[in-house]
């Protein structure tokens, strides 16, 4: 969980622009922009005093008044620029820049003077984009923040019907923390629209030195007086704790600083939770609207609202932040978050290298009648449902952003295979399918530079239709729950603007060497099908009481432990049951005490039988994971450490997404196969042991998937008259 770092040339960026609005500002300061059908007003004298009251602490007016929601259909957009400032208005929401450093300063809408935080020197306020990145041998392996202010400002274009604003900064190689891109960081408005759309486009030059991109991400920090209640899902949502509740002596951080304990809230209700970000993280499939409800005479709604997810990093399983205490909400376009290193977008010397990123939508809503919040969200969740329905969208300026026509289709049919399940092919329903760059069987899971585009196969026949795919080279990627393994198409798809590429029947034929004798879990990439304790009370939120959100309770590493303090449980086939019986987690059990206070390897033992054993024929297990931080893995059959080294299997060391500690149910898949000799094994009871042998943290270990034992080939018979 990388910190934040406050860096002295991001603090004057933000002092130079508080000094710029504190000084008087001449009244030729507007300009006048010779375009037709722009609407741009001269401000004059008012102009200085106007801008320092903007950009003062929430309460600051903003001017002018924005029209009421009913004037939407009949105003157009207006631009009104400024030698610190541009504001863009159209008659709905107002929405004010700094110039020419791209930060969103204030938002304006139904009566609210400002929906942002912005000011009291907080280089993290209002709305901004920034990066963490690095480079090879910068010595600084957690990276380096930039705020990506930019230098240049242009209108792109302004008309009623829209405006277009371009925000831009280039590497400048003699400053040797200048990030290594050029990024232009666009804004538009549109006629009646009751929000605004935000997008950048990131590129690196082939003359330039490599880079590395750990986090790229847009932020937005609301007005800390107004916003309490957050919505990140149906289930999720809530009146939240206060920033401050998280400040010590309110609150106490816990096993890492993101993680706080609220000890004396504002708010009694919040007494004795904990509050953690990570807790309200989505996959990408379900990050389509997030954001904040503001209490008051008229409720409003804040929400960002992602139309697509194609320009986003991992797939449809890339699990990330959304809103959360601030009150803040983010889009993260990049980021390692439940993944780890391996999906940093990696930069080379001389690479040519761009990528749009968004639009995204920033939509307001509001309830002059003081209706429930509920209907908000209903609201908000429909618009991010009409959202989607228009992407690709026509409107942004940039070439860089392909429409409809530059795009083209994919289309087919994708079967599974595995006799030992059915004679026949079957249909792989609700397969997800996808496009992404060349590479193996589900690399799509760790990258990033480039663009990826999703579907899910028809529940009935398995057909499957990826559209609006931009024009490229790509590999053809599925997985089908319930089965293991990852598909990917043999040979690359080649795209074409307005092209439709029919791929026909595909068969996926998953790992499979014999037939199956035991199975523990479903092949779905997520561990939440195991058991999954309940927190300690002293760390209980209320907001994650369900089981389908139990997992992203504090602490569930610890209960362990509680539970099976002394000996860890075995697992009986045939008796025990997984969602009752093994623990979701494999993690470590802390031993000793005080100063001695160390954590321990733990084993999971499976007990099974077997009718009879095929001698010189080889066993399978295999063992799916649905995340791992920093593990290794020992397999042993029947205490094979007793009869030597034959028996005993061990894998590399793998995982850096730390999932266990950030409260998910998954992070990178990983998958083992381990042979074993049949005479390893005996007529009757076996045991096959896993250890995690790597202790070194409380948050090393891995999460369960899937565990199945297969005959060898040419046994097959039903497995019941095996066990």
């Amino acid at each position: 969980m990388a910190a934040r770092r406050k860096l002295p040339h991001v603090y004057r960026s933000h002092a130079a622009v508080r000094q710029l609005v504190e000084s008087t500002v001449p009244t030729s300061c507007s300009i006048s922009m010779p375009m037709a059908a722009v609407q741009i007003v001269q401000l004059a004298a008012v102009t200085s005093s106007l801008v320092l009251l903007l950009l003062q602490p929430v309460a600051a007016t903003m001017v002018p008044p924005a029209a009421a929601p009913g004037a939407r259909d009949s105003a157009g957009v207006t631009l009104h620029v400024q030698r610190h400032q541009v504001l863009v208005d159209n008659g709905v929401v107002q929405v004010s820049v700094s110039k020419p450093q791209g930060q969103i300063t204030g938002v304006r809408y139904a009566g609210e003077r400002n929906l942002l935080h912005f000011g009291n020197g907080d280089e993290n306020s209002g709305g901004y984009w920034n990066v963490f990145w690095n480079f090879p041998g910068s010595g600084q392996p957690r990276g380096r923040i930039d705020m990506l202010d930019s230098t240049d400002f242009r209108v792109v274009s302004s008309s009623e019907e829209q405006v277009e604003l371009s925000f831009r900064s280039t590497y400048d190689p003699s400053r040797f923390n200048s990030v290594r891109l050029t990024v232009d960081k666009r804004l538009v408005m549109l006629r009646g629209s009751s929000g605004f759309y935000c997008y950048a486009i990131f590129e690196h030059a082939d003359s330039w030195p490599a880079l590395n991109i750990t986090e790229a991400r847009l932020a937005f920090k609301l007005n800390t007086a107004r916003f309490n209640y957050m919505a990140v899902s149906d289930e999720i949502q809530r009146y939240m704790p206060r920033a401050v509740d998280r400040d010590p002596p309110r609150g106490k951080p816990l096993a890492y600083k993101e993680a706080v304990l609220l000890l004396n809230p504002l708010e009694p209700q919040f007494k004795g939770e904990v509050d953690d970000k990570y807790q309200y993280s989505l996959d990408n499939k379900d990050n389509k609207v997030h954001g904040w409800i503001s209490g008051g005479p008229v409720p409003v709604g804040f929400w960002v609202i992602t139309p697509s997810n194609e320009f986003k990093s991992g797939g449809p399983l890339k699990r990330e932040l959304t809103s959360h205490v601030g009150p803040t909400s983010l889009t993260m376009f990049l980021g390692t978050h439940y993944v780890g290193n391996d999906i940093v977008a990696k930069i080379d010397d001389g690479e040519n290298w761009k990528k749009v990123m968004g639009p995204v939508f920033i939509y307001l809503n509001s309830n002059p009648r003081r209706g429930s919040f509920q209907a908000l969200w209903e609201d908000a969740k429909a618009q991010a449902e009409a959202e989607a329905s228009k992407w690709p969208y026509t409107f942004p300026e940039s070439p860089d952003f392909h429409k409809a026509t530059q795009r083209g289709s994919v289309t087919g049919r994708l079967l599974v295979r595995d006799k030992y399940v059915s004679g026949v092919d079957m249909p792989a329903r609700l397969a997800y399918v996808g496009l992404a760059a060349p590479g193996a069987p589900g690399s799509w899971a760790t990258e990033s530079k480039g663009y990826q585009f999703w579907t899910r196969a028809s529940v009935t026949c398995g057909s499957f239709a990826i559209g609006n795919v931009l024009a490229g080279e790509y590999n053809l990627y599925a997985w089908v729950p319930g089965f293991l393994g990852d598909y990917i198409y043999a040979a690359s798809v080649t795209v074409s603007a307005g092209g439709a590429v029919s791929l026909g029947d595909l068969v996926f034929e998953p790992p499979r060497s014999g037939p199956t004798l035991w199975e523990m879990g479903v092949p779905d990439r997520s561990a939440a099908e195991f058991f999954i304790p309940d927190p300690n009370p002293k760390y209980l939120s209320k907001l994650f009481l369900t089981r389908d959100n139990k997992y992203r309770q504090y602490g569930l590493w610890d209960r362990y432990a509680d539970l099976y303090p002394r000996a860890d449980p075995v697992f009986t086939v045939g008796v025990s049951n997984y969602s009752n019986d093994w623990f979701f987690a494999h993690v470590t059990r802390k031993v000793g005490g005080g100063v001695g206070l160390t954590n321990a390897p733990t084993t999971r033992r499976i007990r099974f039988n077997l009718g009879r054993v095929v001698a010189d024929g080889t066993y399978t297990l295999r063992v799916a994971l649905a995340a791992a931080q920093m593990s290794r893995l020992q397999v042993q059959v029947n205490e094979a450490t007793r009869k030597g080294s034959e028996g005993v299997f061990n894998t590399p060391e793998f995982g850096d997404g730390n999932a266990i500690a950030r409260h998910g149910d998954h992070g990178t898949w990983w998958s083992f196969e381990f042979p074993i000799k049949g005479y390893l094994l005996m007529e009757g009871e076996n045991t096959i042991s896993i250890t995690q042998v790597r202790a070194f943290s409380e948050f090393f270990g891995v999460m369960y998937d899937y565990i199945r034992l297969e005959g060898p080939p040419g046994t097959w018979r039903d497995p019941t008259t095996l066990l």
